[in-house]
């Protein structure tokens, strides 16, 4: 017999500015130490080295992690021009280098290929599965590994600093799935002078936004206190890319017990629209909306 996890049940979201050199996975394990929560996870890994905002889904937020992970988010990044690394990244050895570097003019002209629906290869070293063994462990064998290109929505990508000839910080906004190496491997190569990221920070995800994240000082200090939880937001907040379909009280019953409930009708939301029921406020269910009702397929217990 499987072991209860012990802990609270709480439930909403809890935003981190993550620090450099710590995974995803461990910062999760420290808000779910700081608040002894009985259930966390995270929407959208960072690298260990990067920084910026990871939002910690708590309890029955869980449940709308993917609408926060298929969310645009933005990157500032700083690419090392005239070096590629063997990990696309400052963390690996210099495969390649180039005494070419080109001016901003350049840089700006070229970064219009690398906007719009996009086909991009992950970096070798990356956690994509090959054959159901992650690609970074078969790297790290000395496997030459062959990953296929996949399709990336890249909103904007813009320049917004030149700190000296060897480097260029960049903006970008993009869909689910962005390897910010790649477009720093990629990008070096269009301009010949071949090119790497040495610092990345996430700046926004979703609703989230790093300059409302908690460090992970903060967390430390205020871990196992009333007032950690303050910060705690509504689950609702991972929902905000979905219409809100407010529900009849008979209809919230329904929802709750796992049937098609009653909603009121809103403005644009057609039969067949991903949606959520709200009662009072609350977020009752996620689901798909038909002919006056919504068919849950993600139902919040409320405890």
């Amino acid at each position: 017999m499987a072991r209860k996890r012990k802990g609270r049940d709480i439930s909403g979201w809890l935003v981190v500015d993550k620090p450099a050199g710590m995974t995803s996975t461990a910062v999760v394990n420290k808000v779910r130490w700081a608040l002894d929560a009985k259930k966390a996870g995270h929407a959208g890994t960072l690298d260990p080295e990067a920084t910026g905002v990871l939002a910690i889904a708590l309890g029955e937020a869980t449940k709308t992690v993917p609408h926060v992970t298929d969310a645009l988010k933005a990157y500032r990044f700083t690419v090392r021009l005239g070096q590629a690394t063997n990990t696309d990244d400052g963390e690996g050895e210099v495969i390649a280098s180039s005494d070419a570097r080109p001016d901003d003019a350049e840089i700006k002209a070229e970064l219009g290929a690398f906007v719009g629906e996009i086909m991009q290869v992950p970096p070798k070293f990356s956690a994509v599965k090959i054959d159901g063994e992650r690609a970074y462990k078969r790297a790290r064998d000395g496997e030459d590994v062959e990953i296929a290109a996949r399709p990336l929505w890249v909103e904007e990508l813009v320049l917004v600093d030149r700190p000296d000839p060897d480097h260029v910080v960049l903006e970008m906004t993009c869909g689910k799935g962005g390897y910010v190496r790649s477009v720093a491997r990629d990008l070096g190569a269009a301009l010949g002078c071949h090119g790497h990221v040495v610092a990345l920070r996430r700046i926004w995800s979703g609703p989230f936004e790093a300059e409302d994240g908690l460090s992970l000082e903060q967390i430390e200090a205020l871990a196992r206190t009333p007032e950690l939880d303050t910060h705690i937001r509504p689950l609702e907040d991972g929902l905000g890319d979905l219409p809100e379909l407010k529900c009849t009280p008979e209809g919230a019953a329904r929802l709750r017990n796992g049937n098609p409930g009653m909603v009121l009708s809103a403005e644009g939301v057609e039969y067949g629209d991903e949606a959520w029921a709200s009662f009072q406020g609350e977020a009752v269910a996620l689901g798909l909306y038909r002919s006056g009702e919504l068919h849950p397929n993600r139902v919040f217990v409320r405890t």
